[in-house]
């Protein structure tokens, strides 16, 4: 990809103040201390709403017996909240001038978002997508007001790039019409034409100009968002125990349960954070497969809590499927998460075969606690918690004899 940086040695604004109105220009790569603000941190909140409405259904759906229409559902409604999520968080990084407009404009697309999460359920049961249609398009011409004003205070390639931003942000809405007007049978092809065209947009926009996201920042949004995710699954599992417990008296049942999924979700936390990726983001090339694969990551983990309430549901009898499926709704989003993290983040730090098969290998055998029935959480969640002691058992014997101090890895 060719590429013109944005300019390094153009003087940074200075945002030490809040003011009314700054001229949106690029913020510089090699800023100090970059860190989310408390305006990028009440968006990421506001996703909670979405997040907790997808995986209800898709725990609905699973338990009903009906997966297959459910992971469909899921995977098409959180690629809308994945999204929106990440047109916002990598054009702040790039622009984020934090004066009174930006910021009006930043809670038009929070509102946008809301109206986004008030439209999951009616998508998800009965594939109309208006509220999610409507709720995009309040982001997204909050989203173009953004770009017209970075591309007024540009010239050049870099007011090309702004432009061309904008206009393929609002052409791709006009392209999801058709999940208005087609009929239900097609809506499925809007998806997967749409969908790709979405991911082209910065590939094209930047084309001959790149964005001048910070490295540092936009590691730190990801993982802030993956806490919000993990989280989510946290309070869904929480919820499902205690209604299993209150309402069935189930405890012997839900203790596996319950004790095996924190051990998913906290060896999760640990696994992802393990290593610091943002030295790694060097390029574009780099920096949107990495970006672009965190789908896979947030989906992933929102599911794991679902698939959590599922093996609840399941064990106090509510759930209409086997105890195959149940551990199964645990298991296979779980091996996903490992395996995705493994190849976007450990694999770049890791030194020999054995550490760079210790979460291919977990991912497997957490795959086949799957047959294992009411013990298939349990075991999981065991594996998941090894494989973080032995990835920081490998990870120091590897920095000993260099005399070097290491953070705990996986």
């Amino acid at each position: 990809m060719t590429s013109s940086s944005a300019s390094e040695s153009a003087p940074t604004p200075d945002r030490s103040r809040p003011g009314p109105l700054r001229r949106m220009t690029a913020r510089g790569r090699d800023e100090a201390h970059r860190v989310a603000t408390p305006l990028e941190l009440f968006f990421d909140l506001c996703f909670v709403v979405a997040i907790a409405q997808a995986g209800a259904e898709l725990m609905h759906f699973m338990a009903e017996g009906h997966a297959g229409e459910g992971i469909l559902n899921y995977v098409m409604i959180f690629f809308a909240i994945w999204w929106a999520w990440m047109n916002f968080t990598w054009f702040a990084s790039a622009y984020d001038n934090d004066d009174a407009l930006f910021r009006v404009v930043t809670l038009v697309q929070i509102a946008g978002v809301l109206v986004l999460a008030a439209g999951v359920s009616r998508a998800f049961e009965n594939h109309v997508f208006l509220a999610v249609w409507l709720g995009y398009v309040i982001m997204r011409l909050a989203l173009i007001t953004q770009w017209l004003r970075a591309a007024r205070a540009a010239e050049g390639a870099e007011r090309t790039m702004a432009l061309r931003y904008a206009v393929g942000v609002l052409l791709c809405q006009v392209g999801w019409l058709g999940l208005l007007v087609l009929p239900e049978s097609g809506r499925a092809w809007v998806f997967l034409v749409m969908a790709p065209l979405e991911m082209c947009v910065p590939l094209f926009a930047e084309r001959d100009y790149v964005t001048s996201w910070h490295a540092h920042h936009i590691s730190e949004r990801f993982g802030l968002f993956t806490i919000i995710v993990l989280g989510e699954s946290v309070s869904a599992a929480t919820v499902a125990v205690k209604t299993g417990v209150d309402e069935h008296d189930a405890l012997g049942h839900l203790l596996p349960i319950a004790v095996g999924g924190l051990l998913v979700v906290f060896a999760a936390w640990w696994i992802y954070f393990a290593v610091p990726i943002h030295g790694f983001l060097r390029s574009n090339r780099q920096s949107f497969l990495w970006g672009y694969g965190h789908y896979l990551i947030f989906s992933s983990a929102a599911a794991i809590g679902a698939g959590l309430e599922v093996a609840v549901e399941q064990a106090v009898g509510k759930a209409h499927i086997s105890a195959l499926a149940a551990s199964a709704a645990v298991t296979l989003p779980t091996a996903l998460y490992l395996l995705t993290v493994w190849l976007l983040h450990a694999r770049h730090f890791k030194v020999g075969i054995t550490q760079q098969l210790v979460l291919p290998v977990t991912a497997l055998l957490v795959i086949l606690c799957t047959f294992l029935g009411e013990w298939a959480v349990l075991v999981a969640g065991v594996l998941a918690a090894l494989a973080v002691a032995v990835g920081v058992i490998l990870t120091t014997r590897e920095s000993a004899p260099r005399g070097r101090g290491t953070a705990a890895a996986v």
